[in-house]
């Protein structure tokens, strides 16, 4: 069973031309929002993300943003 902490609310955006697929954000991430597929980083299931911000706090490129500014 997969919990969901909100249905289709979430603002974390990837800007994927800016990920190099370092994966950080995949490690630091407590609810695996993210996943590393060919090199790069892609956005696995939206709707498990509570905004916690670890991820865009751990991207050293800037590739990832919460809210309604920043990439994507």
């Amino acid at each position: 069973m997969t919990i969901v902490y909100l249905k289709d609310v979430a603002t974390l955006k990837l800007a994927a031309e800016k990920c190099t697929g370092c994966g950080f954000c995949v490690e630091v991430c407590p609810h695996q929002v993210l996943t590393t597929d060919g090199g790069k980083v892609s956005i696995a299931d939206l709707d498990l993300c509570i905004e916690c911000g670890a991820c865009v706090l751990n991207c050293p490129f800037d590739a990832l943003s919460l809210g309604n500014t920043g990439p994507g």
